[in-house]
């Protein structure tokens, strides 16, 4: 299962510590960067050394700070909040009084309660929306007999899509005509065309995408070698790379790395 999938398929309670556990993999996987830890073995940090679970969790606050903070800096299509809702809740992490949160955003007390207020009411609302879909999900098996079919699981959406739109509803059935299309000589072979659709575009780029190592940082030179071995076209797959928010780069374009995943200075 790839990264995307762990994390969205991710309960609240492992998004919030930050790693799942994986029995079938035999052991714990960051839910942000898919760093590793195996069952059974100690891991060093430092003069210490930890088991998988107590090393995962400093890994978490090493690389990533704080899963609230990591969430927190979402786009708002994945957190539904607007910018200042986002700056209220990280003025409450810090532990800021209504008064100080008031004064920092230069609003009166009043309104801050109004927020807070605002977000209980929401968190109401997620609640409730998450017993519905997962009664929903467990609909099919009480129903077993009544004829129900599986419903289609869709391609999961990566994190840092620029947009989301129709584009991204496909199922799994989908990408997988897509892709043998666009690659018959196989899924590390060559590209047969680059798609004029939108959505067709959005399949091959994220395909292309599993051609690039998580946590690493690459030259230009190196990112056009990887997709000229794809397609002769490199620099429209690059472009598209960035627009889409597969990758990011720095504004020189000196160094390229998977958006939201590498880790870079």
């Amino acid at each position: 299962m790839d990264l995307e999938r762990q994390f969205w398929n991710a309960s609240p309670e492992e998004l919030k510590r930050g790693y799942g556990t994986y029995p079938e993999q035999g052991g714990h996987r960051c839910l942000v960067c898919g760093e590793f830890a195996e069952f059974g073995r100690v891991f060093p940090i430092g003069e210490h050394w930890y088991d998988a679970e107590a090393y995962m969790k400093r890994h978490i606050a090493a690389a990533h700070k704080s899963m609230f903070e990591y969430l927190l800096s979402l786009d708002k299509k994945w957190t539904g909040l607007t910018d200042v809702q986002r700056e209220v809740l990280q003025l409450f992490y810090e532990g800021r009084s209504d008064a100080d949160t008031a004064k920092t955003l230069g609003s009166k007390p009043a309104t801050v309660r109004y927020h807070r207020f605002h977000l209980r009411e929401k968190e109401k609302q997620a609640k409730v929306f998450l017993a519905l879909m997962a009664l929903l999900d467990e609909r099919p098996k009480a129903n077993a007999d009544a004829g129900d079919s599986e419903q289609e699981e869709f391609v999961p959406i990566h994190r840092t899509a620029t947009t989301i739109d129709e584009r991204y509803a496909m199922t799994a059935e989908e990408n997988a005509k897509v892709l043998k299309t666009y690659f018959p000589y196989g899924l590390e072979g060559p590209l047969k065309e680059f798609p004029s659709k939108e959505k067709r575009k959005i399949a091959v780029l994220r395909h292309l995408m599993t051609r690039f190592e998580r946590n690493r940082v690459y030259s230009e030179k190196e990112v056009n070698a990887v997709l000229k071995d794809a397609f002769s076209d490199y620099v429209t797959l690059r472009r598209y790379m960035i627009e889409y928010g597969f990758m990011d780069r720095k504004d020189d374009g000196s160094e390229y790395w998977a958006k939201g995943e590498a880790m870079h200075g």
